[in-house]
């Protein structure tokens, strides 16, 4: 098997940015992955730890973020931001939270809890798992999802860290509790991960328009795509390198 796409996603649920090779560390999530998220007005969490993804404004409940793309300047800090709706943003999460919270007003339903502010949270970011998880998708079993719906579907639906080729489909469900040599790296695989609504808007658009749950419940008889690991040896994962059940 191999990795055949690397995404992060430095605002939570707000854009995903492709990469060619990434640097691990044991016991963290991918770098940058979701270091920052925008707390809504009824969130109680303050960034001093991890908090559950109610907290904060997501694709499950806004479904146009999902159209969004982003690109991280880790030299200056500053993150851009592209929509097919909306003017490009540049700017900085750590100082410049008021600009990002006007740009995404338009992109976010009003009788729901609007987005308040940023918070950082750094090494594990705010990751749906309480544990710092990577996330790992398989492109076979997004194929038979696509057979199924009948249409070619974006792979970005799935907001997957790590896509890899040459597996049978739903292979890595079977995967938990084991490790994996991926790159240099090494990992162990927790969870399988349970999907939301975030996964019926179109990664092009936002406009929800398949129904990936039924699709899932309905053929398989379970609510799960991918699968969430955790990094045990640090090292470096680029396209192309070679993932190894052991």
């Amino acid at each position: 098997m191999q990795v055949s796409a690397l995404n992060r996603h430095p605002l939570k649920s707000h854009g995903r940015e492709a990469l060619d090779a990434v640097t691990l560390s044991a016991g963290q999530s991918m770098p940058f992955d979701r270091t920052w998220a925008v707390a809504h007005d009824a969130s109680r969490a303050d960034g001093t730890e991890w908090a559950p993804c109610a907290n904060f404004s997501r694709g499950s409940k806004a479904p146009k973020l999902m159209a969004i793309n982003a690109a991280l300047n880790e030299g200056t800090g500053q993150l851009t931001l592209t929509h097919p709706e909306r003017p490009d943003l540049t700017f900085a999460p750590d100082t410049e939270g008021d600009k990002l919270l006007d740009w995404v007003a338009p992109l976010v339903p009003q009788d729901r809890a609007l987005p308040d502010r940023i918070l950082r949270l750094d090494n594990r970011g705010f990751t749906d798992t309480d544990f710092a998880s990577i996330s790992l998708c398989n492109t076979a079993s997004h194929a038979a999802v696509s057979e199924k719906a009948g249409q070619d579907l974006s792979p970005l639906r799935w907001r997957g860290n790590i896509w890899f080729d040459g597996a049978e489909p739903w292979e890595e469900l079977n995967w938990i509790g084991k490790e994996l040599a991926l790159g240099e790296a090494r990992l162990t695989v927790r969870e399988p991960i349970l999907r939301c609504l975030a996964t019926t808007a179109n990664p092009e658009t936002g406009v929800r328009d398949v129904d990936t749950l039924a699709l899932l419940n309905g053929n398989w008889d379970h609510q799960d795509f991918g699968i969430y690991a955790e990094v045990t040896q640090a090292g470096r994962v680029a396209l192309g390198d070679t993932l190894v059940v052991l």
